[in-house]
């Protein structure tokens, strides 16, 4: 039986093959996709390695043999309302509450994933999939599995919150699908709001790793010498490459540098945090052409690059040691089943030497214990959707010292849990007298610049400038940079414009883009004929309001075209509207701005930034009152929002409204105590009355925020005003350390001296 099928696989495969050929030879037409089961009659065991795989179950049509959940009329209750999951007639429903709060019947059209969580996507008229909050856990029950679980168990998550399964950030069309399925077209119809999503498989096929696979099939039965076999890449990095070590080594080496990045690019696309800015992407195709990847930028990173949010493995791997030595995804990971090269430390050891890493010399636990395992140490694990642990990729060296001194998390803590980074420090130092720093060395940069300390810009451009760095740290050094006004940031950032990384380019664009028209023309123009379009269409972006020579037009047309063709493929997202109005705006097309704001509010009435855009749009037009209108509208939508209450009291100090702005702005610095901002406003609006409170408003968020610039010279000023002037040259001379040579701080000083020697003021 087993040669039966392996003869029909076979036959099938021949068959497409010949069929296809014929048709792309008389159409001319590039490669296209094909199914992965034409590829079973040549490669039948990575076949059938990849059938077990996770990519083959990653989106499967809801079957009997594809449901994995509890569908006998089981029920799970959450935030009040109970979900009834039940059968009927061979399909899957689910009776829960939908987008007004309702309960209502839906049908299961599609299962997601398979380990250790399954998810249900509900289809709905226009085309929107929408992926049930509510998951079946699949691990045994032995391991707390085959249960009913909500994805946000602690927050009480109801119909009118962002993250409702009915809402945008549970939509699959823009979310999951292009990760989940082979190439995937989104196919949304801003006229009618309405998808018309497609794929080629409906899961993660062969062809989604190595490119659609027609031209393959006719090399393959004409036996071309084609030396790429007909592939759009050929993933070879591993071939004819082996890892040595000489005898004196502890660490082998790649036998042939690593040129360039075709497995890593191959696996980001969907093992990476990133969006989308055009369809497209098969393996061969530029990566940076297709999608904008996330940067270590705060929230979703540590300040030393551990993860923190979901990343998706590739920019943790990318700021590593091993990366930066040539090892590949597939040295570790087999790619067609997905298991270990290797399991425990034989792993590690295919290059490290066990005797000498595998050894309580080393890692100081008891052999075979958790503690000696190297992931335990080195890739430390996270959970993500309440059973899902990850490991971070980064593999690094543990660093409790920087717990102690910046508050990141350490993998000698995760399990001593009981003592104190300063102990784990300690018992460091005991076993490794002078320990290593390890490979990334940016924590302190990234804290300086967070914490707002004098220094953090000259920091922050000495990474930037480093060619020793990974092009990642870099691009997020050039990103952080775009706050920072001194001096010494604009020679680093107007440097990396030429960076031979496209991603430290395209980082660097955004802190150009306040600057005065004639400089953003004269340093940025040169960009829109860059190689990348990621690059080119964000320097376009920047320069929609620039006169540009007619030297430049035909680039910047171009370079305009793939930008707004990124919009429009996100014309189903609130963002995207919001983001083409940003861009009218700058284009001086007011009423096409304010149309694209009030399509992003039908799109999501929950999206705070586009009432804050349409506020200000109004605003600039002179309707303030229209603005007050807008920005309440949203507040009846979003009551929390401490933005939207901040902004609303901008308005009303400007129509002279200060008794009811200064309850604005003490509900927002309610709402968000964590923001300088909202307490700034609060001071001003409470200085007329209670010039006292105001002061002290100031000085509690100084103790949180020491170097924040606006609140020392508001404190000196108002120490000076009632009567303390050695206190307001106190804060005048920190002002002095955050910002150098300010002539602010300077005059606070002379005046704060003057006064208390007695002089005139």
């Amino acid at each position: 039986m087993i040669l039966l099928a392996a003869g029909l696989s076979l036959l099938v495969g021949l068959t497409c093959w010949h069929r296809l050929g014929v048709a792309n030879e008389k159409g001319g037409r590039g490669p296209e996709f094909v199914g992965s089961q034409t590829c079973a009659g040549c490669h039948a065991p990575q076949f059938q390695a990849w059938q077990g795989s996770q990519h083959a179950k990653s989106m499967q049509h809801a079957r009997p043999g594809t449901v994995l959940g509890d569908f006998a009329d089981a029920t799970f209750t959450y935030a009040g309302i109970e979900s009834r999951f039940y059968r009927r007639d061979g399909r899957f429903f689910v009776r829960t509450d939908g987008a007004d709060g309702q309960l209502a019947e839906f049908e299961v059209r599609y299962t997601f994933g398979v380990e250790p969580l399954q998810q249900y996507l509900v289809e709905f008229a226009d085309g929107r999939l929408q992926a049930l909050s509510i998951a079946w856990d699949t691990r045994p029950a032995s391991a707390g599995g085959q249960r009913w679980f909500h994805l946000y168990p602690d927050e009480q998550v109801g119909h009118r919150d962002e993250l409702h399964w009915t809402r945008p950030s549970q939509n699959w069309n823009y979310m999951c699908a292009d990760c989940h399925s082979t190439d995937l077209r989104k196919g949304y119809d801003a006229a009618t709001d309405t998808f018309a999503t497609r794929w080629a498989e409906i899961n993660v096929g062969c062809e989604a790793c190595h490119g659609p696979a027609s031209k393959h099939l006719s090399w393959a039965r004409e036996g071309g010498g084609d030396p790429g076999k007909g592939l759009t890449l050929l993933l070879d990095e591993r071939r004819g490459s082996g890892w040595r070590r000489a005898i004196e080594q502890v660490t082998a080496h790649r036998a042939t540098p690593l040129q360039g990045r075709k497995e890593q690019d191959v696996c980001a696309q969907c093992h990476s945090r990133r969006s989308q800015i055009a369809e497209g992407y098969h393996a061969g195709k530029p990566f940076l052409d297709h999608y904008r990847p996330a940067l270590l930028q705060p929230g979703l990173y540590h300040l030393d690059g551990q993860q923190r949010e979901e990343v998706f493995v590739s920019a943790s791997f990318e700021q590593s040691r091993m990366h930066a030595a040539g090892v590949t995804c597939s040295d570790c990971h087999e790619p067609h089943g997905q298991k270990l090269r290797a399991e425990g430390n034989a792993l590690c050891g295919q290059c490290h030497l066990p005797s000498h890493f595998d050894s309580p010399r080393h890692h100081f636990h008891p052999a075979g214990s958790p503690g000696a395992q190297c992931v335990s140490c080195h890739m430390p694990e996270s959970t993500y959707m309440v059973i899902d642990p990850r490991r971070d990729h980064s593999l690094r060296i543990p660093r409790p010292d920087l717990s102690a001194r910046l508050g990141t998390p350490n993998a000698c803590n995760a399990c001593h849990t009981e003592q104190s980074a300063e102990w784990a420090a300690q018992a460091i130092r005991e076993h490794h007298p002078q320990p290593l720093e390890g490979y990334q060395r940016f924590a302190d940069a990234w804290a300086a610049d967070e914490r707002n300390l004098p220094g953090a810009s000259t920091a922050l451009a000495k990474l930037l400038d480093d060619p020793a760095q990974p092009p990642l740290v870099r691009a997020s050094a050039a990103s952080r940079l775009h706050g920072h006004s001194e001096r010494v940031a604009w020679p680093a950032l107007r440097k990396a414009l030429d960076d031979p990384s496209p991603l430290v380019r395209q980082a660097a664009l955004g802190a150009f883009e306040s600057l005065p028209a004639s400089q953003r023309g004269e340093w940025l123009a040169p960009l829109l004929s860059d190689p990348v379009l990621g690059v080119r269409s964000e320097a376009a972006r920047l320069l929609a309001d620039v006169p540009l020579p007619e030297s430049r037009q035909a680039d910047y047309a171009r370079a305009l075209g793939e930008y707004e063709a990124a919009l429009q493929l996100d014309a189903d997202r609130a963002d995207g509207r919001t983001a083409l109005a940003r861009l009218r705006s700058r284009q001086g097309r007011a009423a096409e701005a304010e149309t694209q704001l009030q399509a992003a509010l039908r799109l999501d009435p929950l999206y705070q930034p586009a009432y804050l855009e349409l506020a200000e749009l109004q605003r600039s037009a002179g309707g303030e009152s229209q603005a007050e209108a807008v920005l309440r509208h949203g507040l009846a939508q979003r009551p929390q929002a401490a933005l939207l209450h901040y902004a609303l009291g901008l308005a009303l100090v400007r129509q002279r409204r200060s008794g009811e702005a200064l309850e604005r702005f003490e509900q927002a610095r309610q709402l968000a105590p964590e923001d300088p901002r909202f307490a700034y406003a609060l001071a001003l609006a409470l200085r007329p009355s209670s010039p006292e409170r105001a002061l002290a408003v100031v000085e509690q968020v100084l103790r949180e925020h020491p170097h924040e610039s606006d609140l020392l010279w508001l404190a000196g000023v108002y120490s000076l005003e009632q009567g303390r002037p050695a206190a307001a040259a106190a804060y005048a001379e920190r002002l002095l350390v955050v910002s150098p040579g300010s002539p602010k701080a300077m005059a606070l000083l002379q005046k704060a001296r003057s006064r208390s020697a007695g002089g005139d003021s």
